[in-house]
C-alpha cells in the first residue's frame, strides 16, 4: 500500500484505477490507500488541473474524450527544474519565505512538501493553489492587493502594506531578464512590490535560467546590490559567472539531471 509520502505513486495508482473502472469515490480510495479523505480529495484536485480526470460529488469519473484538450500543458524543463531543487535547497526547516509569482518560482512548489512548519508568502493566485495541494502544507500568507493580469499576480500599495507587517528569512523571485552591469530587469512597470519583497527579506534568491542573461529589458527590477544568492543552470557561460560572482553575489549554476 502507498503512504502519504508517496504521492506521485499513488495518483498513478488512482489514474490506473480509473482507467479500470471509469470512476472511483473517496471514501474507497483513501480505505485502499490508508490515507484521509482530505488528501485523496487533494490527489483528485490535481489530477483534475492537469486534465486527468473529472471530479463529482464523493469521487471522480474519467475526463470524456471530447473535453480532452488537444494541447497538453507544457512540461517544466529539465533546467527549471534543476534551478528549483537548488532552490529548495536553500530552505530551512520552519523558515518564513516569499515565493514571487513566475514559472520558475513555481517549479519550487511539489518540492516543498519536504520542509516541515514553513510560512510561505506569495503574491500569486497559481503559487497558492500549488501550495495548498501538498499534503504537508504551510502556513499560507497571501498579499491581497490590485491584480495585474499582465504578470499574473497582486501588486500595488495594499500588497506592500501587507508585506511590510512581516518579516522574512528568503525571498525566491524569478526575472524575464539579467543585466550583467544593473541586475534583474523586468518588462512589467510595476516594480514597486518586488522591492519591498526584498527590502523585508534577510536573504534574497534569484531564480533564471541562463538563456536569460544578456537579454535587453528597460525596466531595472532588483540592483545587484539588493541580491544575495543567484540561481541559474550550468549552460552559463564563464565570463557571466566570474562578473556575478565579482559583485559578491553568491552563484549557483545547477545541472540538470540529464546533464550532470
Amino acid at each position: 500500500m502507498l503512504g502519504k509520502r508517496n504521492t506521485p505513486q499513488r495518483r498513478h495508482a488512482i489514474l490506473a484505477l480509473l482507467a479500470e473502472a471509469g470512476e472511483v469515490s473517496v471514501d474507497a480510495l483513501a480505505k485502499r490507500f490508508v490515507t484521509s479523505e482530505v488528501t485523496i480529495r487533494k490527489d483528485l484536485a490535481a489530477l483534475e488541473k492537469n486534465g486527468l480526470l473529472l471530479r463529482r460529488y464523493g469521487g471522480a469519473v474519467s475526463m470524456p474524450q471530447e473535453l480532452i484538450a488537444d494541447d497538453a500543458p507544457q512540461p517544466i524543463s529539465p533546467w527549471k527544474q534543476a534551478i528549483a531543487r537548488a532552490a529548495v535547497g536553500c530552505i530551512r526547516e520552519h523558515a518564513r519565505i516569499i515565493i514571487d509569482s513566475g514559472s520558475t518560482t513555481a517549479a519550487m512548489i511539489p518540492q516543498l512538501g519536504r520542509k516541515p512548519g514553513l510560512v510561505v508568502m506569495t503574491n500569486s493566485l497559481h503559487v497558492a493553489n500549488a501550495l495548498c495541494e501538498l499534503e504537508q502544507e504551510p502556513v499560507l500568507l497571501m498579499t491581497g492587493g490590485t491584480w495585474d493580469p499582465h504578470s499574473e499576480s497582486f501588486q500595488g500599495q495594499v500588497a506592500e502594506q501587507v508585506l511590510r507587517s512581516y518579516d522574512f528569512d528568503q525571498l525566491f523571485i524569478g526575472a524575464a531578464g539579467i543585466d550583467l552591469e544593473r541586475g534583474t530587469t523586468t518588462f512589467n512597470e510595476l516594480l514597486g512590490l518586488s522591492r519591498v519583497m526584498a527590502e523585508v527579506a534577510r536573504e534574497v534568491i534569484v531564480l533564471v535560467e541562463s538563456d536569460k542573461f544578456g537579454r535587453r529589458i528597460p525596466n531595472l527590477e532588483l540592483p545587484w546590490s539588493h541580491i544575495h544568492t543567484l540561481i541559474t543552470d550550468a549552460r552559463l557561460d564563464d565570463e557571466a559567472r566570474a562578473s556575478i560572482q565579482a559583485r559578491g553575489v553568491k552563484l549557483i549554476c545547477a545541472a540538470a539531471a540529464d546533464n550532470p
